[in-house]
């Protein structure tokens, strides 16, 4: 890529309408590659009915190199709604059904007797793959659980004192059902917060239960994506520039401060035992951006953060023992905190 002259000349701020800081050009935004991802959502919905709200999770996390935590009950088309985006990727996709006596090596892999060899070599788990779907991550031991810990941090495993990279790109879609408890474990705070996000997929509106059974009167097959003409619309060279393009999208300082002051304002919330980490702040910050590039902007308006402020920062707080008796909502609560907080002008 050629490099860019300086520009000298002031740029009025989009949210603040004064001059910006003079620097370099910003390359332009591959546009042809925006609307490839734009249209990602549409090639889902070739497999998924509805889940609006889940399927801009993935694409946003795809965006940002994050990873999502799906909530719901069996039945939702998780699996499915992976299985086609792995599919409009044309990317490696692993299920793994998370069991009480999974073990970490059954994630990561770990070294075997090669009777060729005579010597270990190590095999690799699942977890080397692009779409990790991990199912029921809360039906698992915390050993277990945390097993990727290190995978979604660092994007690798260590097995017997070795660093193993794991393919780019890497995705993991943790799955827990809100209602069985019994055989469950709760996720510790610290893999919470790996998470960027978390998206709800709630039982179906009539209208949209209709229409899945009708697809299947018609001999829809969820085994058969071809069938369902779902195929790759976007690339994985393409995804790196658009990630390299979403980083690039314009935060400025106003915008930055309304990130923080909403972080802080849950820190402080009568209603909350655990607010928002710095992390937190800085995700919110990434997924805003990704939110502005699918908007078809270049830089970070307050709306964009209160629309990604709930799916970003909901499994990141923790209600009050109070609060979780009078039946209080999280989403509730962020809403309130969200209103409370001057928004820049």
């Amino acid at each position: 890529m050629t490099d860019h002259p300086q520009d000298t000349a002031p740029h009025p701020s989009p949210v603040t309408g004064r001059d910006r800081p003079t620097g370099p050009t910003r390359p332009e935004v591959d546009t042809d590659i925006r609307a490839g991802l734009q249209g990602l959502a549409t090639e889902i919905h070739k497999g998924v009915v509805g889940q609006d709200a889940a399927v801009t999770s993935l694409v946003v996390a795809l965006l940002c190199r994050g990873h999502v935590l799906l909530e719901g009950v069996p039945g939702v088309a998780k699996t499915l709604l992976v299985r086609s985006l792995a599919a409009a990727l044309d990317v490696r996709m692993r299920r793994v059904q998370f069991t009480p006596d999974m073990m970490p090596g059954d994630i990561t892999g770990s070294l075997v007797y090669d009777n060729a060899t005579s010597d270990l070599v190590f095999r690799e788990g699942p977890v080397f793959t692009n779409l990790l779907l991990a199912d029921e991550i809360n039906r698992t031991p915390p050993k277990t659980q945390s097993a990727l810990l290190e995978a979604m941090e660092e994007r690798q495993v260590t097995v017997d004192g070795v660093g193993r990279p794991l393919p780019d790109p890497f995705l993991v879609i943790a799955t827990q059902n809100p209602i069985e408890f019994d055989g469950t474990y709760t996720l510790p705070e610290a893999q919470l917060d790996r998470f960027l996000l978390k998206a709800v997929m709630p039982l179906p509106e009539r209208e949209v239960e209709v229409d899945v059974l009708r697809r299947h009167a018609d001999g829809f097959d969820t085994t058969d994506l071809a069938a369902m003409g779902l195929g790759a619309v976007v690339d994985v060279p393409a995804l790196h520039r658009a990630q390299q393009d979403v980083a690039a999208v314009v935060a400025e300082d106003p915008v930055v401060q309304y990130i923080v002051d909403v972080c802080r304002a849950t820190r402080s919330s009568p209603s909350l035992s655990l607010g928002v980490s710095p992390r937190g702040a800085i995700a919110l910050l990434r997924t805003a951006r990704a939110w502005a590039y699918l908007s078809g902007r270049d830089f970070i308006t307050p709306d964009d953060v209160k629309i990604m402020a709930p799916p970003t920062l909901s499994h990141r707080v923790r209600l009050t023992t109070e609060s979780e008796l009078e039946g209080t909502q999280v989403e509730a609560v962020l809403a309130a905190t969200l209103a409370s907080v001057p928004v820049p002008r």
